[in-house]
């Protein structure tokens, strides 16, 4: 995995994008490992046409997450009670919480849309900027959407995937959201001296948060480039299809 920090707010605004994406990909891993019982995800059908390059990338990737982004995770979990890290995490994910909000609106999904921002107002204030999920305890649900997603409901092709430096793994299709997501991320819109020391806790927080999911990953994963590749794809239509990827989608997913 690649997290690296820089001085400048779009470098900053597009380690955080990554990282948010790269969150989402260690579950979707986890969920395909426990439920397929293999070293590698089944046989899925990718559009990979730059897997060359593709795969050097990814080990570049996760040669600075080894030697930089763990030990400072690790140190993290040492350091910080299971609940101050728990109150970062909740910040961070109202924080960045309109984009889903914005996604929903654009799909259609409007009651959705209406929901995400009573979630976001009781959040921000009765949750005291989010630090405190108020929301989920009055059973307001949390949704995960993105202009990915979006594209894919307005009939968009996937395109080919790429393992972008700096964001990890993606699909033409999806690499607009970077753009949409980094103009609704509110740290955009503060100085440097808030972003920087901001978007540095956000990494090691959440890389802190999925040490366990990798660790499971590469004890298990006889190829990870490929484990890592089919299970964002696969964790992508999950999304796209809100849980209910049709019969169809998932034949030509896996190779039965």
């Amino acid at each position: 995995m690649n997290y690296v920090i820089f001085n400048s707010g779009s470098y900053s605004l597009c380690v955080i994008a990554e990282i948010c994406n790269r969150l989402r990909l260690v579950t979707s891993l986890i969920v395909l490992l426990l439920c397929n019982g293999y070293s590698t995800v089944g046989q899925t059908i990718v559009d990979d046409p730059f897997e060359a390059r593709n795969r050097e990338r990814f080990e570049s990737s996760d040669s600075l997450d080894a030697s930089l982004m763990i030990p400072a995770a690790e140190s993290y979990v040492e350091d910080l009670p299971r609940g101050v890290r728990l109150g970062v995490s909740n910040f961070f994910g109202n924080l960045f919480y309109p984009n889903t909000m914005l996604n929903n609106f654009l799909q259609g999904k409007f009651i959705e849309g209406v929901s995400d921002v009573g979630r976001l107002v009781v959040n921000t204030t009765l949750g005291v900027g989010g630090i405190f999920d108020v929301a989920t305890a009055l059973q307001i649900p949390i949704h995960e959407e993105d202009f990915g997603q979006t594209l894919a409901v307005w009939g968009v092709d996937s395109g080919s995937y790429l393992y972008l430096p700096l964001f990890g793994p993606y699909t033409e299709r999806y690499t607009p959201d970077l753009l949409m997501s980094g103009l609704l991320n509110p740290l955009f819109y503060t100085p440097v001296t808030v972003m920087v020391p901001l978007s540095a806790l956000y990494l090691v927080n959440r890389r802190a948060e999925v040490l366990v999911q990798t660790e499971v990953r590469d004890e298990s994963a006889l190829d990870r480039y490929l484990f890592t590749r089919d299970a964002f794809i696969q964790r992508r239509e999950f999304l796209i299809y809100d849980g209910n990827v049709p019969t169809s989608n998932l034949d030509d997913f896996f190779d039965l």
